[in-house]
């Protein structure tokens, strides 16, 4: 039960030297990820590049990644902005850069130079997506970046009294022309434009475009690098899973005035809205940090953030109105002895660490995260048994770690008896009993000899 669009345990730190002073390491991840290579081939992902993205220096090995992406038969499309080389472009022509609730005012002057910088980030991305070279991570790629206008774009007009003259935003998608593309094994390359019937020609923003082409496509994935990790809460802690209603919230409360926030925050509402309109998942992965996208998509913790629907599941703390339905819940595995039996009382001491999954008034499933001095227990995970298969206990197991993480705990830990190899798989190791707390240790019982399974925060 893993989180769909990573899956996988990846020794990051390891590196190229993995292949060749120490082999097994790569071999085990190449193995293990076979399953998961399957998944995406075919898989239509739509690329979303801010102008931070492309000059940074990084950027050399996000294309290398896009090319491993391409070999693996993902189809690609990749959208780039180009705000800070619009603005840079700007002032070195003397042209004021204005904008009106963090949309450009573009003129035709402006939109002169727009068009002039975004064919020139064009180009340079074609040309790093024609690299080859032997000994290079693109030796003996073939890659075709095609253009077009697929994007139907209108006037945005006047808002608050300001024209926003060719600023433009998106009326359509031309989305069996994209296909055509996909289908030809091309990546379609789109800048932040959009084309009028008229010959006109608009510029956009580009997470609008992005957003746009990946709902046109009912594409499988929308990705956003950020110069983040991805989104973090109000402790800086980063944020692994998200619902639409997350994060909603948490644009409520993200915006504080800097650039950097504000393009997250654009990128932040693209993705919203995405998800809304049908994109099974969108992410947000560093641009940044060198392989985060390959960790995003193949290993089970994943790099980043990821949004998905959850329907009309929701995601809470337990009451003691839900004690009777937690017994319930936990009655068949506590019967097959795969759970300790849980007394009304003692569910009702601890119902302050559970929490639930609740869909239309069913417990879909619980867990509890119980504090010791500097660790805690991940104990009582069930999903229920006609909802399994999914990714409920591992969006449980996300979500208590995070707990354990504002609590300043150092570590996380489990016992059990069948479903070691599922922790092991969501990033535990295996442990003894002298790992765990004292107090914990005294209940331990050589009769039932439950793994220990331990994770570092």
């Amino acid at each position: 039960m893993l989180r769909q669009g990573a899956h996988l345990q990846f020794d990051a730190s390891a590196g190229c030297d993995c292949v060749t002073d120490n082999p097994l390491p790569y071999v085990q991840w190449f193995r293990g990820a076979s399953p998961y290579i399957n998944a995406h081939r075919d898989r239509t992902m739509v690329l979303m590049l801010g102008g931070d993205a492309l000059a940074h220096e990084n950027f050399d090995n996000v294309i290398h990644d896009v090319a491993l992406l391409a070999s693996l038969d993902v189809r690609l499309v990749l959208v780039f902005g180009a705000r800070p080389q619009i603005d840079s472009a700007l002032a070195q022509a003397g042209v004021e850069a204005r904008y009106h609730k963090n949309l450009r005012i573009t003129d035709p002057a402006t939109l002169g130079l727009v068009r002039r910088v975004v064919g020139d980030l064009r180009m340079q991305i074609e040309a790093k997506l024609s690299m080859g070279l032997p000994g290079t991570p693109m030796a003996q790629s073939r890659i075709t970046a095609t253009g077009g206008n697929w994007v139907t774009a209108k006037p945005l007009g006047v808002i608050d009294g300001i024209d926003h003259e060719l600023t433009g935003e998106v009326r359509r998608v031309d989305a069996a022309g994209l296909i055509a593309q996909l289908d030809a094994r091309c990546i379609p390359l789109l800048g932040p434009f959009g084309y009028a019937p008229s010959g006109d020609v608009y510029n956009v923003a580009y997470e609008e475009v992005a957003a746009s082409v990946a709902a046109a496509l009912k594409a499988d994935k929308l990705i956003a690098l950020d110069d983040a990790r991805g989104l973090l809460d109000e402790h800086g802690e980063l944020l692994t899973e998200m619902t639409p209603g997350e994060l909603e919230h948490w644009l409520e409360s993200a915006e504080d005035g800097s650039e950097a926030a504000s393009e997250r925050a654009r990128q932040a509402r693209a993705l919203l809205w995405a998800v809304r309109s049908g994109v099974r998942r969108c992410h947000v992965v560093s641009h940044c940090d060198d392989g985060a996208l390959i960790e995003e998509l193949f290993t089970h913790q994943g790099s980043g953030t990821q949004i998905t629907e959850h329907s009309a599941e929701r995601l809470r703390p337990a009451q003691l109105d839900d004690v009777g339905r937690l017994m319930e819940l936990t009655a068949p595995l506590e019967r097959a002895g795969v759970l300790l039996p849980r007394t009304r009382e003692r569910i009702e001491r601890e119902i302050a660490h559970f929490w639930v999954l609740e869909l239309d008034g069913l417990l879909t499933a619980c867990a509890a995260l119980i504090p010791y001095v500097d660790s805690g227990e991940i104990a009582c995970l069930v999903t229920h048994r006609d909802y399994q298969g999914q990714d409920r206990a591992e969006r449980l197991l996300r979500h208590l770690e995070r707990i354990a993480r504002r609590q300043g705990l150092a570590q996380v830990f489990a016992l059990s008896t069948r479903t070691a190899a599922w922790f092991m798989e969501q990033g535990y190791r295996p442990g003894a009993v002298a790992d765990l707390p004292e107090a914990r240790r005294e209940q331990w019982t050589p009769e039932r000899a439950a793994k220990v399974l331990t994770k570092s925060l």
